[in-house]
């Protein structure tokens, strides 16, 4: 019999957390933000708890108000390497663009840190969605969405091209032969396509992995095709369950259209839990953090989230529905973010201070308050209904909000036997559950022969 189906869970690092006011709260650390060794201590958090990974968002531009909230600056590909040397089976997920880096380079900085870690690391492949970038990197514009996904194609079969470059056992290592590698087991990729052109090969051997775990974040149709033909696990925001549910049945759809099993992609939605020994306590935990929110920060993030203004509202004015009319749904989006917002003032009808709080906790993500039993249930709930792999959790508050999730729900999730209670592989492959593949070359040259 085959093992029963097991839960992911990742660690979303937002470093005070991803209420927006965490950085304002007493049990935050915003001044320890730059300071390795906290996010080092994270990491061990999520590692006690037997977590699959931890996770950084990431983009080469300032989008943060800072005069309201703190800055995110460390970039993550660098820091995972410190926090790698202070874990032993962690999986290391990092965001990365495919519109401001080159593909080499980018194959280079995560192969390095799959092998630092012996194996747990995983790109979370974006496109990036602010125009603000743009003049960062000398462009005179930033590039519309269907020719940032065009080269995003590109780009990722160049870098996973790289990365099988050399066949696994190119390393001969005959000492009294004097021979290293075995030149005929080392490929150039000679990638032309329209967007970019890489020669190779590449100058590292593959990784313990095989080549990194892939991860998008894109819902939007061109998101949604690109993950049915590369993601190796999704993380989405919902609010419903039926929507979360449509979503996953749409994606492993795609994943199929590509000759890819089911089992080939996790989808991880994400969740934001104020956790408390009653709900009551739970619901006024929540409420401390919302009133400590700015309202001007909160406007601007909804603009940047839905590229529309409500200034001209008063704060307990109702927002009224037509204004996200033609939003999109969630089995055809264009927008992904701004149709989870729509949804939201569809269905709660919240004044304009109401919707600014819903949208404070994580930016769209699921807000959940309860008991350690409720959060497990909610999140067993999505697991076993189709709707949900596992998820991406996301603290309101770091570093005790993802302590009091590993010391509470975790248990119960392991209890259930939902979760693991030890690893049982070193690599974030292994934890996910993914195979680890074989040289685009070395199956060729099967093939051929």
């Amino acid at each position: 019999m085959s093992a029963p189906r097991q839960l992911s869970l990742n660690a979303f690092i937002y470093p005070s957390g991803h209420h927006e006011a965490a950085w304002r709260h007493p049990d935050s650390r915003p001044d320890r933000i730059y300071d390795v060794s906290y996010y080092q201590e994270i990491g061990r958090t999520a590692e006690a708890a037997k977590l699959d990974a931890v996770f950084f968002a990431d983009g080469p531009a300032l989008r943060t108000d800072v005069r309201h909230n703190a800055a995110p600056g460390l970039e993550p590909i660098t820091l995972l390497t410190a926090i790698a040397a202070a874990t032993t089976h962690l999986g290391l997920i990092a965001t990365a663009s495919t519109t401001y880096y080159e593909p080499y380079n980018l194959a280079r900085l995560f192969s390095s840190l799959d092998h630092i870690s012996g194996g747990r690391a995983g790109w979370n492949i974006v496109t990036t969605g602010t125009d603000l970038a743009a003049a960062n990197f000398g462009l005179e514009r930033h590039p519309d969405h269907a020719e940032r996904y065009a080269r995003a194609r590109e780009f990722v079969d160049a870098v996973v091209g790289l990365w099988d470059s050399w066949e696994d056992d190119a390393i001969v290592l005959d000492r009294a032969a004097g021979v290293y590698a075995d030149p005929d087991k080392i490929h150039p990729i000679d990638f032309v396509g329209e967007h970019l052109s890489v020669r190779g090969p590449f100058n590292s051997a593959r990784t313990p992995q095989g080549r990194p775990v892939l991860v998008q974040a894109g819902a939007s149709n061109e998101g949604r095709a690109f993950a049915g033909k590369y993601a190796e696990a999704i993380f989405t925001a919902h609010q419903r369950l039926s929507d979360a549910q449509s979503f996953y049945a749409d994606i492993k759809s795609k994943a199929a259209e590509f000759g890819r099993t089911a089992d080939e992609v996790k989808i991880l939605p994400g969740i934001s839990p104020f956790i408390a020994d009653t709900e009551a306590a739970a619901l006024r935990l929540e409420r401390e953090f919302n009133e400590l929110t700015v309202p001007e920060y909160g406007l601007k993030q909804l603009e940047s989230i839905t590229g529309t203004s409500l200034r001209g509202l008063a704060l307990d004015e109702p927002v009224p529905v037509e204004v996200f009319a033609g939003a999109g749904d969630v089995t055809d989006n264009a927008r992904s973010r701004l149709q989870v917002v729509a949804g939201i003032v569809e269905r709660e009808r919240p004044t304009l201070r109401g919707l600014l709080h819903r949208l404070a906790g994580a930016r769209g993500h699921r807000v959940f308050a309860g008991t350690p039993e409720q959060v497990a249930d909610t999140i067993e709930e999505w697991f076993t209904q189709g709707a949900a792999d596992g998820f991406n959790v996301m603290p309101p508050y770091y570093p005790g909000g993802l302590e009091v999730f590993a010391e509470t729900v975790v248990p119960i999730l392991q209890e259930r036997g939902l979760f693991r209670t030890e690893y049982t592989g070193t690599t974030l492959r292994d934890h996910f559950g993914l195979a680890r593949p074989e040289s685009q070359f070395t199956r060729n040259a099967a093939l051929a022969g």
